[in-house]
């Protein structure tokens, strides 16, 4: 059995194939992003679904793409966890953004791949290699653009009183924004990245609100002057994206795409369904 996982900070999305390349079953867990869960809670995420802990012997082979997957450190780390949980599996753990890569360059093509969901994430591809200008320090000081940089971005104008005040009325009567529920939240409970991205969905839903188009807008141009704009080739091949922040803003970051002169390639909200194509054909 050959397990593909595609997991970002939120939810992993797991398909088990048989070794013709016939779909087993499809499953889903909590995301298991090293840089913010320990090995317990990871260990408990693997142990509490059904299909993985019925499975788990079965498996030979697990490609694993995720979240916080960018240095050697954390890739050991998930490996470890994987040898012991799935001990008769050969597990292979990369950065998620070599999901996005399969799921939307085809080998031998150049391009340049972003990420846009829970967090950010940028990398070209040269038809073989990855490569990357900007090493991710994580939610906190980067993934400008993303889920999280947004759901920050409204709490902080929320309470520096910058949000006018029918968004702020609004925004109030659909969260819970108590001053002490936000910092059990942030400093108390696990995956605070993934709390903050559940206030984008505001964004998403009033987008058509000036103060909501001016927040998009500055921080999809801040994404690619930061990310995109690193590499030389930036205008001269397409730009791709995956994640649920660039697909239900895809036309808010086709207009920013198309300002600065950029090819805009191909925008998926979720890989996993290119990723299994991928390892189909390799079988």
């Amino acid at each position: 059995m050959i397990l593909i996982v595609d997991s970002g900070a939120t939810k992993s999305d797991w398909i088990a194939l048989d070794e013709e390349g016939n779909q087993l079953f499809m499953t889903q867990t909590l995301g298991l992003s090293p840089e913010v869960l320990t090995r317990p809670v990871i260990e408990d995420r693997l142990a509490n679904n059904f299909e993985l802990s019925k499975n788990r012997e079965n498996v030979t082979k697990l490609f694993f793409y995720g979240a916080g997957c960018g240095t050697d450190r954390m890739k050991k780390f998930l490996t470890e966890i994987f040898n012991e949980f799935f001990p008769n599996a050969e597990a292979e753990v990369k950065e998620d953004t070599y999901a996005a890569i399969f799921a939307t360059t085809k080998l031998g093509q150049h391009g340049i791949v972003c990420i846009l969901g829970t967090g950010s994430n940028c990398s070209y591809y040269d038809g073989e290699q990855l490569h990357q200008k900007v090493t991710s320090l994580g939610y906190i000081p980067m993934d400008d653009g993303s889920g999280n940089f947004f759901g920050r971005k409204l709490i902080r104008d929320y309470y520096f009183n910058k949000i006018p005040m029918d968004l702020a009325t609004k925004f109030a009567k659909e969260y819970n924004l108590d001053a002490d529920v936000i910092k059990e939240n942030l400093y108390k409970q696990p995956n605070p990245n993934t709390y903050l991205a559940t206030f984008a969905r505001f964004i998403v839903e009033n987008k058509n609100h000036p103060y909501c188009r001016g927040v998009i807008d500055k921080g999809f141009q801040q994404f690619v002057n930061n990310y995109i704009m690193q590499f030389e080739l930036a205008t001269k091949v397409p730009v791709s994206f995956v994640g649920s922040i660039a697909y239900y803003l895809r036309e808010e970051l086709a207009t920013v795409v198309e300002r600065n002169d950029l090819i805009l390639g191909v925008i998926r909200q979720r890989p996993i369904e290119g990723l299994v194509e991928f390892h189909k054909s390799t079988i």
